[in-house]
């Protein structure tokens, strides 16, 4: 039996999930520009609103750093793009911050992180 919470935290780790997977296909053509030194814009907020699209400026690099965990996503700077019932804040600079979900919404974050299923 789920509940008010639960429900909450599944919906928040899917949405964000979908965001994560769209980032996941823009980056072969992020890394063709791997020598561009300004961050590019060419990645998009994860934050659990179904209709968030703002673009979020980091470089591979960060990028490649923020997907090391299946747990940890990308938004843009602004506790507006915060859901603190399924995460926290755990990276804050002027162009991202990096969340962390935790409880069920980490474990669908991990469950459809598609980095966890290449073996």
């Amino acid at each position: 039996m789920s509940n008010g919470v639960s429900d909450v935290q599944e919906r928040a780790g899917r949405n964000e999930s979908r965001y994560r997977n769209l980032n996941e296909r823009m980056e072969p053509s992020n890394a063709v520009h791997v020598w561009v030194d300004p961050p590019m814009p060419d990645w998009i907020c994860e934050c659990a609103s179904t209709e968030c699209m703002k673009p979020v400026r980091l470089t591979l690099a960060e990028y490649e750093a923020v997907r090391a965990e299946s747990t940890h996503f990308l938004v843009v700077p602004s506790d507006e793009h915060l859901s603190p019932v399924v995460e926290r804040v755990v990276q804050r600079n002027e162009r991202y911050w990096v969340v962390e979900k935790f409880g069920e919404a980490a474990e669908v974050s991990e469950a459809l992180d598609p980095r966890s299923h290449d073996t």
